[in-house]
């Protein structure tokens, strides 16, 4: 499987495992084997934990209730209170463990319960610290969400190599079509 982050920030990265999702929605988290493997890919553990059924099925309630509060901040709506809930009860769990080692690595351990704590709780800071850099990628096809950073917060795209040299491109094509 193939995941990809470009969002700059984890549970924007875990919103992304579902790509395309107004026109071909394309799930990255079909099994709990998935999801344990996007742990370790995304860098919040180092090993894969073990993941039920009941696991998956509560990270892709989060995943889509992060997303819900994303969208409904972005567009200047009330946050949805259900989704509130479901985030809210997710960052009372213990979050992934990070310990420094004597070589300067980093050790990062936890179960799946760890993981959704981290993500809810940065979900919860850029909902609440950093809400107006969250945007939603230009490109037609993409829904992707991600943290504008840029120095004017004029980003346009969630990923320069994909979204924004396909849509220069195609500007391009356009100008100089025959």
């Amino acid at each position: 499987m193939e995941f990809v982050f470009v969002s700059g920030s984890a549970s924007l990265d875990f919103v992304g495992t579902v790509r395309s999702r107004r026109d071909a929605p394309l799930d990255s988290l079909t099994t709990p084997g998935d999801l344990a493997e996007w742990t370790v890919a995304s860098g919040m553990l180092d090993a894969p934990p073990p993941v039920t059924e009941a696991d998956l099925a509560s990270a892709v309630r989060l995943r889509e209730a992060i997303h819900r509060l994303m969208l409904a901040s972005i567009g200047g709506s009330p946050l949805p209170a259900e989704d509130c809930g479901i985030l809210n009860r997710a960052t009372v769990r213990v979050p992934v463990r990070r310990e420094l080692q004597p070589d300067g690595t980093l050790l990062r351990s936890g179960s799946v319960r760890a993981v959704l704590a981290t993500l809810s709780h940065d979900a919860v800071d850029l909902l609440t610290q950093w809400p107006t850099l969250v945007k939603e990628c230009a490109a037609p096809n993409c829904t992707r969400l991600y943290v504008d950073r840029s120095r004017r917060s004029s980003r346009r795209w969630c990923d320069m190599m994909r979204c924004g040299n396909r849509a220069k491109a195609a500007t391009h094509r356009s100008r100089h079509h025959v």
